[in-house]
């Protein structure tokens, strides 16, 4: 493994932090809602278990869950749940003030950002196959643990910089104008997100 290997790995880190999937929808909400730090802490939540994917992908349970897919299947059953129920939490608590709606509080908020990722066990087979186009297969456990590391602070620093940016008093108001919106497209966005995973055979 060398610099060429871990900058094409972090480009790609970049462009799925941007999509607009269940984390980066729970990021950006937990900032306007709770503030800066709530969700500077939340996105070190979503990178540790996301690089806690990455691990695992690394370590083969990718193999694992091939071996037993009921263990793969009860894992994606749970985390499907949970997105649908933050979908309709968010959902009924669209047209609240923003201090009813459910939200994340900057003490729980690592957990909270955590528990979204969690809900995912996809990312593990989706870490497998970016590891396995991006790097050599005979990377040494050194190398392993620099990726893991390395994904962590990409994801930590890239959502501390969304979580500046979206706690400026602009964005904030902003927010609040089209809070009832907003909060239903997300939770549209999520329940979509977990139906499709409770529904997919692959």
């Amino acid at each position: 493994m060398d610099a060429t290997h871990l900058i094409v790995f972090n480009l790609a880190l970049l462009a799925a932090l941007v999509s607009p999937g269940p984390a980066m929808l729970m990021a950006l909400r937990t900032t306007l809602v709770s503030g800066r730090q709530a969700g500077i802490l939340f996105g070190i939540g979503l990178g540790a278990v996301a690089a806690g994917w990455t691990a695992a992908a690394l370590l083969g349970l990718n193999v694992i869950f091939q071996m037993f897919p009921w263990a793969y299947m009860t894992l994606k059953l749970i985390g499907a749940t949970y997105l649908v129920w933050l979908a309709i939490s968010t959902w009924r608590h669209a047209a609240e003030p923003i201090r009813t709606g459910g939200n994340v509080s900057t003490r729980n908020a690592i957990v909270a950002g955590a528990l979204v990722n969690l809900a995912n066990p996809k990312s593990v087979l989706f870490a497998s196959a970016v590891l396995l186009v991006i790097f050599p297969p005979d990377m040494a456990f050194a190398g392993k643990a620099i990726v893991v590391l390395n994904q962590f602070i990409v994801e930590s620093v890239a959502y501390t910089a969304f979580a500046f940016v979206l706690s400026t008093r602009q964005a904030r108001d902003g927010y609040l104008r089209l809070k009832p919106k907003l909060d239903r497209i997300t939770a549209a966005v999520l329940g979509a997100l977990g139906l499709r995973l409770m529904l997919d055979r692959a």
